[in-house]
Parts: C-alpha cells; sequence; structure tokens
C-alpha cells in the first residue's frame, strides 16, 4: 500500500489524513488546535502541524504529502527567513481602508474596480494579502523595512517541512496565488508593478508551481505537492463534478465552482481565482457562516444539535423575522464596517425557535446570494454540492434546498481540504520522474445524502429587504 499525506492548516485548527494513494481509504489521522484571533504568530502553526503529524503516526512511510492552508493570509519574513511580525489572516479587516487607496491608485471607483479585475481578475478588499502589505507599509514602517519576502500559510509551511531556509526555495500553487492581488491567474504571471504599487518595493515571492510541481522534500525523501488554499483543496476532495456548485459552510462561507473560463466581475462579487487543476475558481467568499450558529447557540445557550431543532420546529421565513449575518463586519458585500441585525421582531417572533430559524436562513441566504452572483456571471450551476463543519446541522441541510433552488448533495462528514491535499499528493506519486498523469487519480466516496424542497422565494425578499436597511458602524 503507498500512502500519501494530505495537510489542512486551517483558520482554527490543522488536520493530517494519511490515506491509501491507490483507494483513498483512510488510513490514519490527526488534528490540533489554532489560537484564536486575526492575528496569529506562524509559529503557532508549525507546533499545531507537528502535534498533529504525531497524532497521526508520523510522516516517515507516506511516499508524498501536500499542504492546503487558509488562503491571503500576510506572512512577511526578513532576509535570513525570519517572521517579521505575527500573520494578519483573512479575516482582519483592518486593511479595509488599504484596500479602498488601492482602487483609487488604478483610478477609483468603477474604473479602478475594472483596472484590477483586468489586472488580476479580483477588486480589492480588506482579505487579500497586498492590502495587508499596504497596511504594513503605512503603519509599522519599522516592521515594513525589514521585509524581504512575502508568502501565504501554506507555503510557509510547505517551506518549512522541506526544511528549507532561503528565500529561493519559497514555493506556492496557482489557488493560493490567485487570492494574493499581485498574482493573475488569467495570464499565470506575477504582477510585481502591483506589488510594488501595494507596499511601496519589490520583494520575495515564492515561485508558483503548476498542479503536480515538487515543491521540496520531506525528511524521507518523498515529494512535496504544490500545495492549495483551501477552497480549492475542499473541491478536489469533495470530487465536485462539472455543474456542481460547491457551498463550504465553515470560519467562513464559500461559495464556488470550477471553470474553463475566468470570470469577469468589475463589482468584486466574484474573484477569479485558480482551482488545483490547471482550470479556475470562480468564487464568492462571505467572512460569517458558522460561526453565525455558534453565536445563535451562544445566545439561546443550547448545543448546536438543540438549535437544529429549535429551528426546524418554526416555519419557514421565521413569520418575519430575519437576521442579517454581518457579525465580523462582511466581505461578500463588501461592508467591513457593517455588524449583525435582527429585523421584524414581534411578541410572536420572541422566542427561541423563531431565532434559531432566522440564524440558519440568515446565514444560508447569504450564501445564496453568492450563487446567484455565480450563475450571473456564466457559472453552471445543476446542484450544491454542501461540506464544512456547518452541513453538519440538519437544520441547515433541511432548509438549503428552499433557498438554493437546486437539488443539495451532503457528502458524509470529512476534512475534505485535508483530502484534496492527500489526492493532490497522491498525484504527484503518478507524475514522478517515470510518467505523467493528467488528472488526479479517482478515488471512491461513499454515497451523499440528497434533500431536495420548493423554493421559498419569500424568504430570500424578506432577507434583501432587511440586508439592504443595514448601516456600517464608525470606523475607528
Amino acid at each position: 500500500m503507498t500512502l500519501v499525506a494530505g495537510i489542512d492548516s486551517s483558520t482554527q485548527s490543522c488536520k493530517v489524513v494519511i490515506r491509501d494513494a491507490g483507494t483513498g481509504e483512510l488510513v490514519r489521522q490527526g488534528r490540533a488546535s489554532h489560537p484564536e484571533g486575526t492575528e496569529v504568530h506562524p509559529d503557532a502553526w508549525w507546533a499545531a502541524l507537528q502535534r498533529a503529524i504525531d497524532e497521526a503516526g508520523g510522516l516517515d512511510d507516506v511516499a508524498a504529502a501536500s499542504v492546503a492552508g487558509q488562503q491571503h493570509g500576510m506572512v512577511v519574513l526578513d532576509e535570513d527567513g525570519e517572521v517579521v511580525r505575527p500573520a494578519l489572516l483573512w479575516n482582519d479587516t483592518r486593511s479595509a481602508a488599504a484596500a479602498a487607496e488601492l482602487i483609487e491608485d488604478l483610478g477609483g471607483g468603477d474604473k479602478g474596480r475594472r483596472a484590477w479585475v483586468e489586472a488580476v481578475g479580483i477588486v480589492p478588499v480588506a482579505s487579500f494579502t497586498l492590502t495587508k502589505l499596504r497596511w504594513l507599509a503605512g503603519h509599522e514602517p519599522d516592521n515594513a523595512a525589514r521585509v524581504a519576502a512575502v508568502c501565504l500559510p501554506h507555503d510557509w509551511l510547505t517551506w518549512k517541512l522541506a526544511g528549507a531556509t532561503g528565500l529561493d526555495a519559497l514555493r506556492t500553487d496557482r489557488s493560493d496565488a490567485s487570492g494574493t492581488l499581485y498574482w493573475s491567474a488569467a495570464d499565470n504571471e506575477y504582477r510585481p508593478d502591483l506589488l510594488e504599487l501595494g507596499f511601496g518595493r519589490r520583494i520575495v515571492t515564492p515561485e508558483v508551481l503548476g498542479p503536480t510541481g515538487v515543491a521540496g522534500q520531506l525528511p524521507n525523501g518523498a515529494p512535496l505537492g504544490p500545495g492549495a488554499g483551501d477552497n480549492a483543496a475542499a473541491g478536489l476532495g469533495a470530487g465536485a463534478l462539472p455543474g456542481d456548485v460547491v457551498i463550504s459552510i465553515g470560519t467562513s462561507g464559500t461559495v464556488f465552482v470550477s471553470s474553463d473560463v475566468a470570470p469577469h466581475d468589475p463589482s468584486g462579487t466574484v474573484s477569479g481565482f485558480a482551482d488545483c487543476t490547471g482550470r479556475f475558481l470562480p468564487i464568492v467568499v462571505t467572512l460569517n457562516a458558522a460561526r453565525v450558529l455558534d453565536a445563535a447557540a451562544r445566545l439561546l445557550n443550547v448545543g448546536h444539535e438543540e438549535l437544529a431543532r429549535l429551528a426546524l420546529s418554526a416555519p419557514a421565513g421565521a413569520d418575519g423575522l430575519v437576521l442579517i449575518p454581518y457579525l465580523e463586519g462582511e466581505r461578500t458585500p463588501n461592508r467591513p464596517l457593517a455588524t449583525g441585525a435582527v429585523h421584524g421582531l414581534t411578541l410572536k417572533t420572541s422566542d427561541p425557535a423563531h431565532l434559531a430559524r432566522a440564524a440558519v436562513e440568515g446565514m444560508l441566504c447569504a450564501l445564496a446570494d453568492g450563487l446567484d452572483a455565480l450563475v450571473e456571471h456564466g457559472a453552471q450551476a445543476n446542484r450544491i454540492v454542501l461540506v464544512g463543519g456547518g452541513a453538519r446541522s440538519e437544520a441547515v441541510r433541511r432548509v438549503a434546498p428552499a433557498l438554493f433552488g437546486l437539488p443539495v448533495l451532503v457528502p458524509p462528514p470529512g476534512e475534505y481540504v485535508a483530502d484534496g491535499a492527500a489526492r493532490q499528493a497522491a498525484w504527484v506519486t503518478l507524475s514522478g520522474p517515470d510518467g505523467r498523469s493528467d488528472a488526479p487519480p479517482s478515488w471512491s466516496a461513499e454515497a451523499p445524502e440528497v434533500y431536495e424542497d420548493a423554493s421559498v422565494p419569500l424568504i430570500r425578499q424578506q432577507y434583501a429587504a432587511a440586508r439592504d436597511a443595514v448601516v456600517d458602524r464608525p470606523a475607528g
């Protein structure tokens, strides 16, 4: 049996899966938590990875490994390869003003947004790496002066696993590079002029590898794959087919589909990322997803199973009670200073069941807005593949078809980002020096649960009315 390892270094934790390269059978696994917050020192990720590897029985017997991870996080290194400051994560919104400045730098307004889409396929928002570099240059000039290289969380962990020290050994992949604002998925090349525009000077960036490129070696000589951003890896791990829109409900919410064509959306709603196979990954991302359910459960002092039961005991539409889930600001729509809100509170709706239902529907309506945007920009949508921790909620599974208007497939619970990394690692073993494989291995999977229901447009309509009434909190 040939074994491969897949690693998912997410916002909240690190997961390691060891799988049979031929069949995908899970052999063993490990997990370790990450610190909370939107600013984390990469050393914490490295320590968690070591604990997760140990729990998974080590990597000495694997033939290849690959690392997937949270996207956009700014890891800055000095000329000796030391971390300059804690990484700013994708969900850190302090660079919202820097994002607006970058749009102004290319003409401002619609002109500036179009210019960014033409250049790199995405419009600056606080999530993306370059906005964080602009913030660093303006707010921490001493730290900025020390920066010799910038990379992303999965790049840094791959570099560490390879035992590398030189900045010229940094490697990344198309999917993660496409979320930086200084690499174009459509052109497959860096835009150093935009990096200089944002940071004030040019610095080292990782080499971008193809789908089966080798980023280094483990101590046992096994190759390290190029890795991936978490969403691209999840699509690969879930085995999504053409026309399958993957909706992942984790810390963030993501709606994406693999495509042969790069999207072109000057509004910035749909980002033109890359996938793990050499194609494109049009994607819509929300900052608020599973933690909306966490917050509702905390407010009601119940567990998630009881929250789902309460939600399903209330009528569809919660008798007009609407929860707008912008609990940490929002990325789509670009409202970094917005807050959550509850609309339609009456004596009739003032009970736990209605609030639970409104929380589930509000979170799903925000994702349904993303699905609408994908379809508007040419995505084929035949069915939904629902993954992530939030998909374990029975209420989410049963309410989703009515709001998405499509059949919803829920694969068995799993670590789909880590599985995607493992499948990429298996692909690397097939594409070694003795040959070339043009596609990742096909792994059998358990049949998903299928949920279908009639669409309920009224819920979307009352959500839209409440969403458009939300106001931003003052800056500062």
